[in-house]
């Protein structure tokens, strides 16, 4: 019986592992990821970290082009959609189409929405339901976890 139980609740685990976890096209270890991206962009990215507030470069970017994951180099967002929230962080009221995925994030206790880049699986921020219309979202995003390319530049080839 014992035995029995601890295999379904180890069946349970790797179940609800696989559900946290989604798979994503672009996959690379550890240390290829750090090899590519600043430490602070790591914390964020894989770590599902947090930059402080107001730390970011891309709070006062002001041109027209993309907003690309720092990681992969997946397009995210569209300067267009930028708007300033107050928060301290960059924030969107729309991503582009299929470049992010949600789960839900349980680290404040209560549930909030996170975002990620839908090609590596990178860490970008929350997305909350107090935005400016025509969505109504504010897509909280982290600056470390994004690089911008003006309209006027080539965006970069995605890595692989």
């Amino acid at each position: 019986m014992l035995k029995t139980l601890g295999t379904w609740l180890g069946s349970m685990a790797l179940t609800a592992s696989a559900l946290a976890a989604p798979p994503f096209p672009l996959k690379k270890t550890e240390a290829e990821w750090r090899k590519i991206v600043s430490p602070s962009a790591y914390a964020v990215l894989f770590e599902h970290g947090t930059e402080r507030a107001g730390s970011s470069h891309l709070n006062a970017e002001k041109r027209p082009g993309t907003y690309i994951c720092a990681a992969c180099n997946q397009p995210l967002f569209d300067a267009a959609h930028k708007y300033e929230s107050g928060t301290g962080w960059p924030s969107y009221w729309q991503p582009l189409p299929n470049a992010i995925g949600t789960s839900t994030d349980y680290k404040l206790i209560y549930p909030r929405t996170e975002y990620h880049c839908a090609r590596c699986g990178g860490h970008q921020g929350h997305v909350f339901n107090d935005g400016p219309q025509p969505t109504g979202k504010r897509y909280c995003n982290n600056g470390v976890a994004l690089a911008f390319v003006p309209k006027d530049q080539p965006l970069p080839a995605l890595r692989t």
